[in-house]
């Protein structure tokens, strides 16, 4: 009996150790008119540059984001959700222009190359995150305006938690910025 006892015993820990299941990451959505900033809630296709996408585990639909940064920020922030399923940038590499980012050219935010410390500011003013696909896209972009290359768990959280004065960073922005993509 206690054999028995002790058998059952060692098949339930063995079975409490299995790993659990992969769940599937789930797919990006298309960006529609609909679709509206998490921490602005102002419409994101109102804004030019890279956006993204945050789902959350168990959560249908996504949260959005007029600047990648900002997803960012949302990610290192202690005050959100840490359930974070996946995140979807815009991958600058295949966007038409600065202005027009894409509605489906999505990359998860883990395969993506960033440029930060750039001359070019994300549609809210602020110093953005921009996205690329190739760590190629990448370099060019950082070549003609400024910034760093980086993975996405090398970006430090203080360069998007950090406050940012809006009046000096906005006139980062630049009317070559369609070029600037290219």
């Amino acid at each position: 009996m206690k054999r028995r006892f002790f058998l059952l015993l060692a098949l339930g820990l063995l079975a409490g150790c299995q790993e659990a299941p992969e769940v599937a990451k789930p797919a990006a959505i298309t960006l529609t008119a609909e679709a509206a900033g998490h921490y602005c809630q102002m419409t994101v296709l109102e804004h030019e540059g890279p956006k993204a996408q945050i789902h959350l585990s168990g959560n249908p639909f996504p949260f959005w984001f007029t600047q990648v940064r900002d997803a960012i920020a949302f990610m290192h922030s202690p005050e959100e959700p840490k359930d974070i399923a996946a995140i979807y940038v815009s991958d600058m590499d295949v966007a038409a222009n600065w202005k027009e980012p894409g509605f489906d050219n999505w990359i998860d935010a883990e395969a993506a190359w960033f440029v930060v410390d750039s001359k070019q500011a994300g549609g809210m003013g602020a110093p953005e995150t921009i996205p690329f696909g190739t760590e190629e896209g990448a370099k060019k972009f950082a070549a003609a305006q400024g910034g760093r290359v980086l993975r996405l768990d090398d970006i430090p959280a203080e360069y998007v938690l950090a406050p940012v004065e809006l009046s000096s960073t906005s006139q980062l922005k630049q009317d070559n910025t369609d070029e600037a993509v290219q």
